[in-house]
């Protein structure tokens, strides 16, 4: 593994508009060649943290672009009941029961 440095990286790409944005962290431990347990440790234990610092910085990137198409769909339509709720489950598929059936 020597020669380049390895990186946790993530990206985001979005058709309308426009937009990308790279999530990208080089990891500063070197596994060495006789994979000791400390070194392992070390390692692993920066990739845990850089892993969540990605995840901070998308979630505040991801949180900013909401608010923009926001204010291009014209803002505040909607009851903040209804806000909150899509903004805990922004990205993700919501399937709500029906009890009418």
């Amino acid at each position: 593994m020597s020669g380049h440095k390895q990186a946790i990286s993530a990206s985001y790409a979005s058709p309308r508009p426009p937009t990308s944005q790279l999530f990208r962290h080089e990891i500063a431990t070197v596994l060495d060649q006789e994979g000791s347990v400390a070194n392992k440790k070390a390692y692993l234990t920066e990739l845990r943290g850089l892993v969540t610092l990605v995840q901070a910085e998308i979630n505040v990137f991801l949180t900013e672009r909401m608010e923009e198409d926001k204010q291009r769909e014209g803002g505040g339509s909607k009851d903040a009941e209804q806000e909150a709720k899509e903004e805990q489950n922004y990205g993700e598929e919501n399937v709500e029961d029906d009890d009418d059936a």
